[in-house]
């Protein structure tokens, strides 16, 4: 009787295959339907550990009232207990600042969100898996369970600094307490993939803010001043929108824009979006400009005086505009980009400096106008990189793509994102 109850082997080989095919489209990856290499190095990367596939889909739950209670029950060893109990406060207090939810904690008894760090097999049917991987898991609304945070202590914790910071990742797992699944947005908080952000000047994002007040209503309370709001998650598709850097990697196309930057490979259809600090936690947001030196393999970040070499996605080297050799007066650099020469050309206002790279000096002559080189930009050029043999260079909303000096057609900004 025992073996009649079993699902048959190819139904369960059924049932997998669409469960990763149904993961593999909401993460945006090729869909196979198999676990290939591309799914597995996505599995890799942090996570929390909430079905990803119920994202696409409205559940509704939440909490029947706006007064909830937790308990910590015990605490990791990586932090005090001070450290941990303020951690936990604010993040619970990053949805009660948008939402009716008051929150109490208590100190014994059985609360609404148990707060537990644990290791393994922790008796809930959803096992831990050790060191990186999944970080936490939270249940939503129910009794029970239901509302209830595990943190894996395998992990390392912490306060302030980088690594798995204990208030972000709480912070995201008391989104799925109170009933949201997970975000397509790669910008909001509740997204699957863990991005580290400073701590100190966290706002929710929209995304996040929306999503919770569609379930539990704003805040009723009157602050002396409106709660700060973060900006929307920059849309490949808008008709206004304007790059801040764009850079070659490898045979990939990275474009930067305030906090995100879109990556844009030759094996893989679709334009994928991430936070900057997903990838690269040391570097700062909103760039300049950005260029790669394909022959010696980096990439070049710029904001304003300050320069960061990368190899990859390694930081390798903390540099100054200054090592470019150009002019104490150049407080910031608008775009640059490295031509098939050898030169590196920075772009300042409606000028243009060439830095032969070779021999690592500034060349003779310059600045010299944007439009003597490239005839039709009379304003100023705010990214640019060579792609193909040809050279594109931003205007605002447009991209101007040049043979050598010979103009070949203007584009929309979106191009290349694929809108």
């Amino acid at each position: 009787m025992e073996e009649e109850n079993k699902p048959s082997f190819g139904r369960k080989v059924s049932e997998t295959s669409l469960k990763l095919g149904e993961m593999q489209q909401f993460f945006r990856l090729n869909v196979t339907g198999s676990l290939d290499a591309e799914m597995l190095e996505m599995m890799k990367e942090p996570h929390c550990r909430v079905p990803d596939v119920a994202a696409g889909k409205a559940k509704n739950y939440k909490w029947s009232t706006n007064k909830l209670t937790y308990r910590i029950e015990n605490y990791t060893p990586d932090m005090s207990v001070a450290e941990v109990d303020d951690s936990i406060e604010k993040a619970l207090q990053v949805w009660a600042r948008v939402t009716p939810l008051r929150f109490t904690r208590i100190y014994s008894g059985v609360a609404d969100i148990m707060i537990t760090f644990t290791v393994g097999d922790h008796g809930d049917g959803s096992p831990f898996d050790g060191p990186n991987g999944v970080l936490a898991h939270a249940f939503g609304p129910a009794s029970g369970l239901g509302g209830d945070t595990h943190f894996d202590d395998d992990e390392t914790f912490t306060f302030k600094s980088n690594g798995y910071n204990l208030f972000l990742v709480a912070a995201h797992e008391f989104g799925h307490a109170l009933g949201l699944d997970h975000s397509r947005d790669p910008g909001a908080l509740m997204n699957a993939r863990y991005t580290y952000r400073d701590v100190d000047s966290f706002v929710l994002p929209q995304d996040d803010v929306g999503k919770i007040q569609a379930l539990y209503g704003s805040n009723p309370d009157k602050p002396d001043k409106p709660e700060p709001t973060a900006p929307p998650t920059p849309n490949a598709c808008d008709p206004n929108l304007v790059l801040d850097a764009v850079t070659t990697l490898r045979g990939e196309m990275y474009f930067f824009k305030n906090k995100f930057f879109w990556r844009r490979q030759s094996q893989i259809p679709q334009t994928e979006q991430y936070l900057i600090k997903t990838f690269w936690p040391e570097l700062p947001d909103n760039i300049d400009a950005a260029f790669e030196n394909p022959s010696a393999d980096l990439i070049y970040i710029f904001k304003s005086q300050k320069v960061w070499a990368l190899s990859g996605y390694d930081v390798v080297n903390h540099m100054n505009i200054s090592s470019f050799s150009l002019p104490a007066k150049v407080k910031k650099i608008n775009a640059a980009l490295y031509d098939d020469t050898g030169k590196t050309l920075f772009f300042v206002g409606k000028s243009y400096y060439s830095y032969d790279t070779n021999n690592k000096k500034m060349d003779k002559g310059y600045p010299k106008l944007v439009e003597e080189r490239f005839p039709e930009i009379t304003g100023k050029v705010t990214a640019a990189f060579q792609y193909s043999g040809f050279t594109y260079l931003f205007n605002g909303r447009n991209i101007f793509e040049f043979s050598d000096s010979t103009l070949m057609r203007v584009l929309g900004n979106y191009y290349f994102l694929q809108c």
